[in-house]
């Protein structure tokens, strides 16, 4: 249609409200196209009579005079009122599918209808996510400050602590001094000590071979053997303490053997000699014979004032009883087990012995040091972490996230994604990666890697997509791929800018 059918159609709509004439498909910010003038080609090639323009014929080389289909380079422009404007090629023009405005279909006999209307709910969805955005932003920017104070906060805090450290170190060095001064003659008293027992454990062994020998002697009536003849003898060896001492139990004592000589009796020695009474007789003490106590001297002791001596007669009884029991050979050896023991320290080896209370100031100052080592690399790490652009991400740190659903999903930024059966059951991690995102906003997607390897698959990865916010949740996890994971995350910090307004041929009600 020409410009003049255009005019002709306006007028006999008349005039009630006020329009720009322009070519059908060029947008209204054109204005190149004035009736009665000639036309001159954008690119400058041709200038033709306005009467030629959009005549269906192309003129123009950049086809520039024919918006509609008339040249295969040209381009139609859809003004989509109420909704948003596009250009399309001059190829889609009349091929049966509609712009909403449906003004390219005006030759092709398609059914078309205006749909731009139905744009107006992407525009209230898109203006909400503006809203969305421009608050989000707001909050980055408070994030940012707030990531600012707290980095010149650690970067204050490593400083003092490295120079608490110097200070320290030079303690836990004064302290060895002090220490490995004090140890010195307490190892040497120890050693001697240790020696001196050593002594007496070689001659404990002997004493031990020595009566070991003389009960074999004792045991061996006859010269041919300890048997289990011999064994039986003796009631006491019986293993149950029964009262019955069988030949299969005196047969156990020697090992499954019914004799045993000299060397294989060195084997049974220990299973019998806490038991063993030695036949050799033993003194038994004299009992003190004590003086009568005259009846005069009795009458000086009321019934309920009885001496202490009598008071204890019934101990002395007890210990008399026990002097006059046969005696086994733990019993008469009961002196030497003592010896055989490590005896305690002499006052002159324990006054040496003054090392502990230094030992015990190192080792606190010690551990103090490893404190602040620690603490000095934690605020290292966390200074050198890269956190973004503007450490906007930096709150994140030290935080974690949790999402139920079938699945209790645990998202902790920095460190680690991990996933566990809402009823119990093992957990899977995932530590963190990388930053993943595109070149142009690299800090948009964050990657955790090496996970749990899946049952004959790769290792599980969790990829998350940060999402721009106003709060800092995490909104949905899903597995795309065989041990792929991903989660998307809703912070502040990934909002950007807000662009300019809309400009007017984006959202308007142009004619």
């Amino acid at each position: 249609m020409s410009y003049q059918h255009l005019l002709l159609l306006f007028i006999n709509l008349g005039a009630s409200a006020v329009e720009v004439q322009r070519p059908r498909g060029v947008p209204i910010s054109r204005q190149f196209y004035e009736e009665g003038k000639p036309f001159t080609c954008l690119d400058g090639s041709h200038t033709i009579p306005f009467d030629r323009v959009n005549d269906d014929y192309c003129d123009c080389q950049d086809g520039s005079d024919e918006p509609t289909a008339a040249c295969p380079n040209g381009s139609f422009h859809c003004t989509n009122a109420g909704f948003r404007p596009t250009f399309i090629p001059s190829s889609r023009i009349n091929d049966g599918v509609c712009c909403c405005d449906t003004t390219d279909e005006y030759n092709s006999g398609a059914a078309c209808q205006n749909t731009c209307e139905l744009g107006r709910k992407e525009k209230e969805s898109l203006q909400k996510i503006a809203e969305v955005t421009k608050e989000g932003f707001l909050l980055k920017q408070q994030l940012i400050q707030e990531a600012q104070r707290g980095m010149e906060d650690k970067k204050a805090k490593l400083s003092e602590v490295q120079s608490g450290k110097n200070d320290l170190e030079a303690k836990v060095e004064a302290l060895r001094t002090v220490k490995d001064t004090a140890e010195q003659p307490e190892k040497e008293a120890k050693e001697r000590h240790l020696k001196a027992w050593e002594t007496k454990a070689v001659i404990q062994m002997e004493k031990d071979k020595a009566k070991m020998a003389q009960v074999f002697l004792e045991l061996d009536d006859d010269a041919d053997g300890v048997s289990v003849a011999d064994l039986l003898s003796h009631s006491e060896l019986d293993p149950d303490s029964d009262g019955s001492f069988t030949e299969a139990e005196a047969e156990g004592l020697l090992g499954g053997v019914s004799k045993v000589d000299t060397v294989a009796f060195e084997s049974i020695w220990n299973n019998i000699k806490e038991k063993y009474i030695s036949e050799a007789p033993v003194e038994t003490p004299q009992e003190e014979m004590k003086e009568p106590v005259s009846d005069s001297e009795s009458d000086h002791f009321p019934e309920d004032d009885i001496p202490e001596e009598e008071e204890e007669d019934d101990d002395d009884e007890e210990d008399e009883d026990d002097e006059l029991s046969p005696p086994t050979m733990q019993t008469q050896e009961k002196k030497d087990d003592d010896e055989g023991t490590m005896p305690p320290y002499d006052p002159q080896t324990q006054g040496l012995i003054d090392a502990q209370k230094a030992r015990d100031e190192f080792d606190e100052a010690e551990r103090a040091l490893r404190d602040v080592d620690d603490q000095i690399r934690s605020i290292e790490k966390e200074i050198s972490f890269d956190f973004g652009t503007s450490a906007e991400f930096s709150y994140l740190y030290n935080q974690c996230y949790d999402m139920n659903t079938s699945y209790v999903y645990k998202l902790c930024p920095f460190s680690r994604v991990a996933q566990k059966p809402k009823y119990g059951g093992s957990e899977t991690s995932l530590t963190w990666g990388k930053w993943a995102g595109p070149e142009d906003n690299i800090y948009s997607v964050m990657k955790y890697e090496h996970g749990t390897g899946c049952w004959q698959g790769p290792s599980r990865t969790t990829t998350v997509k940060l999402i721009c916010g106003k709060e800092t949740i995490v909104t949905s996890t899903s597995e795309p791929s065989r041990c792929e994971y991903l989660m998307e995350f809703i912070t502040p910090a990934a909002c950007q800018e807000p662009s300019s307004p809309a400009s007017a041929e984006l959202w308007h009600t142009e004619l």
